[in-house]
C-alpha cells in the first residue's frame, strides 16, 4: 500500500478516503512532501491574517459572534504548528537516547493545539451565554459585516490554493482540507446574518449566531481530539487491520473468522 496515500483500498475495489479534518493531526501524505508544506505554511499565513484582522474588529465592536469565528479561524491556522514541528524535529534523526526519533512530539503539539482550542471556545461560549442573559450593544456594525466578508474571502482563498496544491502532488488530505476551509468560509459568513440581525433591532442574533459556531468548533474539537489521541497511543484504523487481513487470508471470510 502507498504509504503517501491517505486511502484504504479495499477487496471490492472501492476506495474510501478518510478525510475527516482535525485540528493538530498532519496527514503523512502532506508532512513528507516539500510542496504539501509550503502549502500549508502559505494556508497559515493567510488564514492567520484573516484572523488578525477580525481581532481588531472584535476589540472594537463587542461582537461575540465574530469572536467565535476569529477561534475558529484561529483553530484552522494552528493546524500548521504540529507539522511544523514535526518537520523541524524529523530533520534532528535518531540519537542513543530517541532511537525512534523525535516523531511524537507532532503528537504532543497536536494535544496542546487541541487544548486551546478547547480553551479559547470555553471562554467564547461563556461570553455569548453572558451576552444573552445580559445584552449590550455592538458597535461597528459595518465593520463585523466587512470582518465577515473577509472570513469568507480569506477561507475561499485558502479553499481554491489547498485544492490545486493537493491536486497536483496528489494528496486527497490536502485537497479535503481544501473542501473544509470553503465550509468554514461559509461559517465566517454566518457572522454576516448576525450583524443584519442585530441592524434590524434583534440584538440576541449576534450571541445566538456565536453560539451556533461555537457547537461547530466544538465538534471540530472532540474529532481532532479523538485523532490526536489515537495517534498519541498508536491507534491503529480498523480498515487498515481489514486490509491486511484480507492480504493475509484472501477473503473477507477469513477475515471474519479471524476476527
Amino acid at each position: 500500500m502507498d504509504g503517501n496515500s491517505d486511502k484504504t483500498r479495499h477487496h471490492d475495489g472501492r476506495d474510501h478516503g478518510s478525510h475527516s479534518h482535525t485540528h493538530g493531526a498532519v496527514d503523512s501524505s502532506i508532512a513528507t512532501s516539500e510542496r504539501g508544506i509550503w502549502a500549508v505554511k502559505w494556508s497559515f499565513a493567510g488564514l492567520m491574517v484573516t484572523a488578525l484582522f477580525q481581532v481588531v474588529v472584535v476589540f472594537f465592536s463587542g461582537s461575540v459572534a465574530l469572536l467565535s469565528d476569529t477561534i475558529h479561524n484561529f483553530g484552522d491556522a494552528a493546524t500548521a504548528i504540529p507539522l511544523g514541528v514535526a518537520f523541524a524535529l524529523s530533520r534532528l534523526g535518531t540519537s542513543r537516547r530517541f532511537t525512534f526519533g523525535y516523531g511524537k512530539a507532532e503528537d504532543l503539539a497536536g494535544v496542546i493545539v487541541v487544548l486551546i482550542i478547547l480553551f479559547s471556545a470555553v471562554v467564547a461560549g461563556y461570553q455569548a451565554v453572558d451576552r444573552l442573559i445580559n445584552p449590550e450593544p455592538i458597535g461597528f456594525l459595518w465593520a463585523v459585516a466587512v470582518a465577515s466578508v473577509v472570513g469568507f474571502v480569506g477561507n475561499e482563498v485558502v479553499a481554491i490554493f489547498r485544492i490545486r496544491v493537493g491536486r497536483e502532488i496528489g494528496s486527497a488530505a490536502l485537497v479535503a482540507d481544501g473542501y473544509h476551509a470553503r465550509t468554514d468560509g461559509w461559517t465566517s459568513l454566518a457572522v454576516l446574518f448576525g450583524a443584519v440581525g442585530v441592524w434590524l433591532g434583534y440584538p440576541l442574533a449576534d450571541p445566538i449566531v456565536g453560539l451556533i459556531i461555537i457547537g461547530a468548533i466544538l465538534g471540530i474539537v472532540w474529532q481532532s481530539g479523538k485523532t490526536v489521541f489515537a495517534r498519541l497511543l498508536d491507534g491503529v484504523e480498523p480498515e487498515a487491520v481489514d486490509e491486511i487481513r484480507h492480504a493475509a487470508y484472501g477473503d473477507s471470510r477469513w477475515c471474519t473468522v479471524a476476527s
